[in-house]
């Protein structure tokens, strides 16, 4: 798929968790190839937002096209399939304690790829040098600092070289080195692998740093979308009070 082209598309959504309504209305384009972030306030969605598009959450009105198909539609064993070319690096890695950190990455690859050994091992190493584990690579998850925890995620995302990667919330509790650290390590993977990025994140100067474009999920709907200069520019007062951290304005504290 040519990069701009649309590869993902939400039209519609609404999703809800017993009575609490979470997304209503939310619409969405993702082109190829480009780094777009969601923001908004905490608990507006921006997760759940992820997992739909890989078909961990289905909403009960509205399609998720991913690649030109909608997963609402798909059978468990179509939707395994497409999974193969989506990577996620969850918020907390979700890395099993027990197994090393390449151990951790090759699992993907052997559960995914038809690939001996030695094949898995070389591509372990080359993913783990890409996120600069390379040295960690016999190592507990438990012996890590966050940040290292955190690029043992990434490199588990990547490890399959998918066309499309999700980061929920990457740079989350970490300090402003490491932030920049794994900002660079995003932009990377997008331009390495060719892959649609798509970034969950509160951190807007982490945003401003990678972003090709930006949605602001607001009550259950996406109210701005664009390039990056664009939305930074928008007269809406919620995308400004949001962009500047202010406690004055129209959305509610």
């Amino acid at each position: 798929m040519k990069r701009g082209e649309s590869i993902i598309e939400l039209d519609d959504i609404e999703l809800a968790f017993g009575e609490k309504i979470v997304l209503s209305g939310l619409s969405l384009r993702i082109p190829a190839g480009e780094i777009t972030c969601i923001i908004g306030l905490s608990g507006s969605g921006k997760s759940t937002t992820l997992r739909l598009i890989n078909g961990l959450r289905l909403p009960r009105r509205g399609r998720v096209i991913v690649k030109g198909a909608d997963l609402c539609g798909m059978a468990y064993a179509e939707l395994i399939e497409l999974r193969k070319s989506i990577g996620f690096a969850f918020q907390f890695a979700a890395l099993f304690d027990s197994l090393t950190v390449g151990d951790n990455v090759a699992l993907p690859l052997r559960e995914n790829m038809r690939m001996n050994d030695a094949q898995i091992a070389s591509t372990v190493r080359e993913t783990l040098e890409m996120v600069g584990l390379a040295d960690a690579i016999d190592r507990l998850p438990a012996e890590l600092s966050g940040g290292m925890v955190k690029r043992a995620g990434f490199a588990r995302a990547v490890v399959t070289k998918p066309e499309i990667v999700l980061f929920d919330e990457p740079t989350s509790g970490l300090d402003p080195i490491v932030t920049h650290l794994l900002t660079k390590i995003i932009l990377d993977i997008n331009r390495r692998l060719g892959a649609t990025v798509v970034v969950v994140s509160h951190d807007m100067q982490s945003v401003y740093q990678m972003a090709d474009r930006i949605a602001l999920l607001f009550e259950g709907a996406i109210i701005a979308e664009g390039p990056v200069e664009e939305i930074r520019a928008s007269d809406n007062p919620i995308v400004q009070q949001f962009l500047q951290g202010r406690d004055q304005g129209p959305i509610p504290l």
